[in-house]
């Protein structure tokens, strides 16, 4: 689930050496830190991710009160039966003026479009397929690889940010010593989508986590798409 130089920052390092040997066998992508910027894309922003939500009150309360997103702007298309809403951090003030606002939201970088569906409030039970070994909406019931993995956040201190959540009654798909990789963890958002909380930092481990999962303990690295 992750890349070969991303995992490498999660290996201790008296395996380092010979996990090094080992991704000289993979897909080097190294060339592209040093590829020049074409021209043209010189101002173009990855402003966006689109996520479908069930329930809209609950998604942004999640979003907003839960994970410190600012609502940036919204809009609704009654016409075409659905709504979006555009939650991003690092926003301070948000204008009232319509037009101040849609250029805000074109230029801040990260944002995440929650968009509802008009009438997907009322069905019983998730709604949409999270792309994690999931088989909601396949008609036949089996569990689906799909391509969305999940959002991510960084924050100060990843336990310390999971002991809130915890307490919030938030759910865990991980706790911070839970799995192979220590000291990351992943919750799940109303419509069970993942949410990955990194550190903004050194990745450091601390004895026990939120769940009460030992560091030495937690079970072994799982592949959240099987």
């Amino acid at each position: 689930r992750f890349s070969t130089v991303t995992a490498f920052a999660f290996v201790r390092p008296s395996v380092r050496s010979s996990f090094a040997r080992m991704s000289t066998t993979l897909f080097d992508p190294s060339p592209f830190y040093k590829f020049a910027q074409p021209d043209e894309t010189s101002k173009f922003k990855m402003q966006q991710t689109m996520v479908r939500v069930k329930d809209p009150e609950a998604s942004l309360k999640f979003y907003v009160e839960t994970l410190g997103f600012k609502l940036v702007m919204y809009r609704d298309f009654p016409q075409w039966g659905f709504s979006v809403y555009f939650v991003a951090h690092g926003v301070d003030d948000v204008p009232e003026d319509e037009d101040e606002r849609w250029k805000l939201c074109m230029n801040t970088p990260g944002c995440v479009e929650l968009t509802w569906n008009h009438g997907s409030e009322t069905a019983d039970g998730p709604v949409y397929n999270t792309g994690n070994s999931d088989a909601t909406g396949v008609p036949n019931g089996d569990k689906v690889k799909g391509g969305f993995g999940h959002l991510g956040i960084t924050v100060p201190d990843v336990y310390e940010t999971c002991d809130r959540l915890h307490k919030l009654g938030v759910t865990f798909h991980k706790s911070p010593n839970g799995g192979g990789m220590k000291g990351l963890a992943f919750v799940k958002d109303p419509d069970n989508y993942l949410i990955e909380i990194l550190p903004q930092g050194k990745m450091i481990t601390k004895p026990v986590d939120c769940l009460g999962v030992k560091v030495d303990d937690g079970g072994g690295y799982k592949d959240n798409s099987k």
